[in-house]
């Protein structure tokens, strides 16, 4: 199979591994990329997939709360600069609070909830394209109610915004928790929530990175550094292990028993995961145009 430069390109993204070493890779595997990361990570040439979703779509997400009831809805553009445009704001604030005061539970009820005008949400989302000459979706929303926890919502620069509810605590640890999830993206909340296929695989690839001498030592010994790695790994992919961002020196684990609180749960989005951006080569494209390009 030929390896061509895009997947090279890809792989070094994703993997942080340098060019020969991406091409290396993937020509072992055939190309593949999953197997291709996983054999760098093996290697001890790549931490982690860096770039699991590209985050490339424009927009704006918008956020309303009211008590225990809160709601964030991503609506996209095509460039940044609708994104800061007055009619596309207004509009996407509107809609929050529709998703709000509806208590609707998709995208798709959403569409047909009436906003104060009397136009549907996707009524005014027509309008909007109309005025702003772009493509304009109303693409998700995530809500969380509760009668007798803590909500918090954050908004984070219109493009990443979290909700979290806590058993316990404050309204303002909650928000707290908020404020790092935003900044830190754990993929889990607690230990006990990480699946075990995600363990086993990482067993594996601590195993297959450590020198011949290491994985000759005792069974109980290795288990016992396996373990430590596993640990540390773990942490690093919950909320609950990792260190709070308001205070450095506590996990947030330690942060929510000092506050007597109890993270029952979180969600997080950010603008454009998921979607991949076209990146145009505007020096290319004039070459092309221009009878230049090879």
């Amino acid at each position: 199979m030929e390896i061509t430069a895009s997947m090279v390109k890809e792989l070094r993204e994703r993997s942080g591994a340098g060019m020969m070493e991406c091409k290396k890779a993937l020509t072992e595997n055939q190309g593949n990329l999953e197997t291709s990361i996983e054999w760098l990570r093996k290697q001890g040439l790549a931490k982690a997939d860096k770039k699991a979703s590209r985050v490339a779509a424009e927009g704006r997400i918008a956020m309303a709360q009211e008590g225990g009831k809160a709601v964030l809805v991503e609506i996209n553009s095509e460039t940044d600069f609708v994104a800061k445009d007055s009619n596309f704001t207004a509009f996407t604030d509107a809609v929050a609070k529709a998703a709000l005061a509806s208590g609707v539970q998709d995208v798709e009820a959403l569409k047909a909830v009436k906003l104060p005008s009397g136009e549907t949400v996707e009524e005014a989302r027509a309008a909007v394209v109309a005025k702003v000459g772009e493509n304009v979706q109303v693409r998700r929303m995530v809500r969380m109610d509760s009668a007798s926890n803590n909500i918090a919502a954050y908004l984070h620069g219109g493009r990443i915004g979290v909700l979290v509810e806590a058993k316990g605590g404050s309204a303002d640890f909650a928000r707290g928790v908020a404020m790092h999830v935003a900044a830190m993206n754990p993929p889990y909340n607690k230990a006990a929530d990480v699946p075990a296929a995600f363990v086993e695989k990482e067993k594996e690839i601590e195993l297959a990175k450590m020198s011949e001498k290491d994985k000759a030592k005792p069974a109980q010994i290795l288990e016992k550094i396996i373990g430590g790695k596993i640990a540390k790994i773990v942490n690093e992919n919950t909320l609950y292990g990792q260190p709070y961002v308001l205070n450095t020196d506590q996990s947030v684990e330690a942060a929510a028993k000092a506050a007597g609180a109890d993270v029952i749960g979180f969600k997080r989005i950010a603008v454009g995961e998921g979607i991949e951006k076209v990146v145009e080569d505007y020096a290319a494209e004039v070459m092309k145009q221009a009878g230049l390009a090879k």
